[in-house]
């Protein structure tokens, strides 16, 4: 077949011969006066080929299901800009590019965030920075506008709820609208206030399922070990009990019970005939509120270390004379020297001599994790005027401002097998695409990833890859997220769909 241009080029050639054919015709024929037409040859269209955008995946119906992560929350809050630059509306936006219906949110009533119920706050609003100069941030203010008594109707694409452990989203009265039950926490306010039913009916996945979903996201499971973490390890691990309702709000779910739960919910947003994609969950050693306060973040003198040594000789002393290992009497012997010290920290593994008046305490190594938020507190008095609660010198830093390295074993334990449950389910069925976010996340904090017009990275504040939440990633953090989930679809299901730039999205916030 002849392209467009050589066609032409052999028209051309044809004109021209035809040209000085009649030419040489005219000069041997001094007689002739006849003028010859000019040729016109019609020179074929060209029609561009269709390119197929969703190729064999259906966009018409997207059902986005998980937590926080899911639902936009960012900067210790759900507020509506976070919600509009949530991973899966920048999905439905492009998905629409390629055939994707609308794709409706249950959108706060406010860009503060926080929730009311009966005009009562029971959330705080969103985070913002105090200033350039510094990582310190604090609450905006304003009273949120959005009661959770007051909610919005209808179906929503966005099944994304806050706090979201698996098993709550199969359980019958997580989202019930009553303003007791709800104080009381016996329901989660988050999902209240879109539910199908206010009373104790709906579920999650009812509310999903009942959508028929053409294509979805399934993001379940970081709070599963989350909550256990952020809060410290005050938890507790409830490996081999598959009873959830025994369990507290910060512990680690059985790792059976999360893959029951799991296979669940894949086969609930499956019975429609769907294709969708299957998100991991990250380390919590990749994040920020495990890795922005250093173990020791304590800068001391000469002096004040010579001081502090004096506080705890009669402490070191009775640890030393004790019937602890070796390797005990050591791990809890404190000792601090000029420059930057080990924080004091509570333990709770540690061998228990409260009986003998001794603390569980020792100083913080590498392999421990200070939360984020014990950074206001470090090196402040908790009693104004008496250096000796200092924290973490004289007072020790406590159990919930620190994730040991006992707890975050736990905590990986855990998540590994969870991870191992979705990658299984991604494995099993053709019909659905596993999206590595441990991997993501992982890279954002060693290299950084380069989305192209920029690079986001895991350093707090200034690394424009998460909010100061130090949890939840930033609008532009789920822009690359949005892009790699694009990538893949791309990739697996022949599609077209276009990516986003990043670098068009906002990261932090100083008002």
């Amino acid at each position: 077949m002849y392209s467009k241009t050589k066609y032409k080029s052999e028209v051309t050639a044809t004109l021209l011969l035809v040209a000085v054919f009649l030419t040489g015709c005219n000069s041997s024929s001094s007689n002739s006066t006849t003028t010859p037409e000019p040729v016109s040859t019609p020179v074929p269209e060209t029609t561009p080929p269709t390119i197929n955008l969703s190729g064999s995946a259906d966009f018409s119906t997207y059902i986005a299901f998980g937590d926080s992560l899911t639902a936009g929350y960012a900067d210790s809050a759900l507020y509506s800009s976070g919600q509009e630059n949530s991973f899966p509306n920048i999905l439905a936006k492009q998905f629409a590019l390629a055939g994707g219906g609308s794709f409706n949110q249950p959108l706060v009533k406010d860009d503060i965030g926080g929730l009311l119920i009966g005009g009562l706050a029971i959330t705080d609003t969103r985070l913002k920075l105090l200033s350039t100069a510094s990582d310190a941030s604090s609450s905006v203010a304003g009273t949120p506008s959005t009661d959770v008594l007051s909610p919005v109707t209808g179906s929503f694409n966005n099944m994304g709820v806050p706090a979201a452990k698996s098993f709550h989203t199969l359980a019958m009265g997580y989202g019930y609208r009553d303003a007791a039950t709800l104080t009381a926490g016996g329901a989660n306010p988050f999902y209240a206030y879109f539910a199908s039913e206010p009373s104790s009916s709906a579920t999650m996945i009812d509310d999903a399922a009942a959508q028929l979903p053409s294509f979805f996201t399934l993001w379940i499971g970081a709070n599963d070990v989350l909550a256990y973490a952020t809060s410290g390890g005050t938890g507790v691990d409830q490996l081999g009990n598959i009873d959830s309702s025994t369990y507290s709000a910060s512990d680690i779910t059985d790792p059976a019970l999360f893959a029951t739960t799991y296979n669940v919910l894949v086969s609930r947003l499956l019975a429609s005939g769907s294709k969708g994609v299957l998100i991991n969950i990250p380390d919590v050693s990749s994040i920020p509120y495990f890795t922005t306060v250093a173990y020791n973040a304590l800068p001391l003198t000469i002096s004040q270390a010579s001081d502090s040594n004096t506080a705890y000789a009669t402490y070191n002393a009775a640890i030393a004379s004790s019937a602890l290992s070796s390797a005990e009497k050591t791990q809890r012997t404190i000792n601090f020297t000029s420059g930057q010290n080990p924080l004091v920290i509570e333990d709770d593994n540690l061998t228990d001599l409260t009986a003998g008046s001794l603390p569980s305490i020792r100083q913080a190594t590498a392999d421990d994790y200070i939360v984020l938020t014990a950074a206001a507190k470090i090196g402040i008095e908790e009693t104004t005027g008496d250096p000796t609660t200092i924290w973490g010198l004289g007072k020790a830093l406590l159990d919930a401002d620190v994730l040991t390295l006992t707890e975050a074993t736990l905590v990986a334990n855990a998540q590994t097998a969870y991870n191992s449950t979705i990658a299984a389910a991604a494995t099993a069925n053709a019909d659905l695409l596993f999206y590595d976010a441990k991997t993501s996340m992982a890279q954002m904090k060693n290299s950084g990833i380069n989305y192209g017009s920029g690079t986001i990275t895991a350093v707090y504040n200034s690394g424009g890859g998460f909010s100061l939440d130090g949890v939840h990633p930033t609008a532009r953090g789920y822009a690359v997220i949005a892009n790699q989930i694009i990538d893949l679809i791309n990739q697996s299901f022949s599609a077209n769909i276009p990516t986003v730039d990043p670098g068009t999205y906002t990261t932090v916030f100083y008002h």
